[in-house]
């Protein structure tokens, strides 16, 4: 009954612990890496690693959201299939190094993602912006919306909430573009927490805002990024909403060409990221939800891992010690005997 209830449910969860060791090989990776200024090096590293253990999955697998396409990326480019090549057919969405910049100045909230869903289940989004809002579980439906101004959102969710506008914090993407944002929120008398890079980080963080005090993520940020935090959020609950913002011609062709037909349409989390989803994340510096890896005098290395499951709603939160450093290949890391 249970291998029944599993089948029907979409996915084995056999992959639920498998894709576990993708994260963590290429955040051990790119942890070597961490603070030493070299922003190509270090997502080189995570990339080599997640995809050499990506290809130990029983997955028959494609890259929908990766490093770019074909021409500009040569591994875990958009379309590039992984795994065995034995097991069911999937999507993937990855970022190995999500905040290259922040991993590279070794300042918070880096981390090594993947998601991975039923064939089919997980929009082909563009490399392009999309603006964002997200909130975490627990709030009724519509209790924010992307059409709505900002000042509208934040008192929308305090009401929900049952605090006054000033007990809500806003994580928004530190950007130029974001000026005029920033300050709509701060005139609110809201609090904002702004972030240098990762806005999958950032939109992760309001599924739990006791432990973070992000109650609300605003603004734009990548559209592959989008997806990947959609998937999280299929997994965790909570609301998102996000819509693509092509700013050329080149960009809509290519958006044209990954089957997007209606630019001005406002997608929900719940339609980013269908069917059955498998969300993990490893941190590689630490983090407000997450601890970056250690490398112990010994040679143990430790990590610190998130993984997410949307038809079962398991959150399992996996701190690993890896008494057998040599399992990550130290060699194929580029730093022998180089500890973060």
């Amino acid at each position: 009954m249970a291998i029944a209830a599993e089948k029907a449910a979409g996915l084995d969860r056999i992959l639920t612990m498998e894709i576990v060791r993708v994260t963590e090989r290429a955040a051990v990776a790119a942890a070597r890496w961490r603070g030493r200024g070299d922003e190509k090096s270090a997502d080189q590293a995570a990339v080599d690693a997640m995809r050499k253990e990506l290809n130990r999955l029983p997955i028959d697998g494609t890259v929908v959201i990766g490093e770019g396409e074909r021409d500009e990326a040569p591994m875990l480019f958009i379309g590039e299939t992984v795994g065995t090549r034995v097991g069911p057919k999937v999507d993937i969405a990855l970022d190995p190094l999500e905040g290259t910049t922040i991993c590279a100045k070794n300042q918070p909230n880096s981390l090594a993602v993947i998601a991975i869903a039923e064939s089919g289940s997980l929009l082909h989004a563009p490399d392009v912006y999309m603006q964002k809002i997200a909130i975490g579980p627990g709030y009724p439906a519509g209790t924010v919306d992307l059409d709505w101004s900002a000042a509208k959102n934040i008192a929308s969710l305090a009401k929900a909430k049952g605090v006054p506008v000033n007990e809500i914090t806003v994580c928004i993407l530190d950007r130029p573009r974001h000026a005029k944002l920033i300050e709509e929120v701060r005139q609110t008398g809201a609090a904002v927490r702004l972030i240098g890079d990762g806005d999958v980080a950032g939109v992760i963080h309001v599924t739990n805002p006791d432990e973070t005090g992000i109650d609300i993520y605003l603004g734009s940020g990548g559209a592959p990024e989008g997806v990947l935090a959609a998937a999280a959020l299929r997994c965790t609950g909570g609301q998102m909403q996000g819509r693509l913002m092509t700013q050329s011609d080149a960009q809509r062709a290519r958006a044209i060409k990954m089957g997007i037909k209606d630019f001005d349409r406002k997608y929900a989390h719940t339609e980013m990221a269908t069917g059955d989803v498998l969300f993990a994340a490893t941190g590689v510096t630490d983090g407000n939800l997450l601890s970056g890896v250690r490398f112990a005098r010994s040679g143990e290395i430790t990590t610190d891992t998130v993984v997410m499951r949307s038809s079962t709603g398991t959150v399992r939160w996996v701190k690993a010690l890896h008494r057998d450093p040599g399992k990550f290949d130290p060699k194929s890391d580029s730093i022998p005997n180089s500890k973060g």
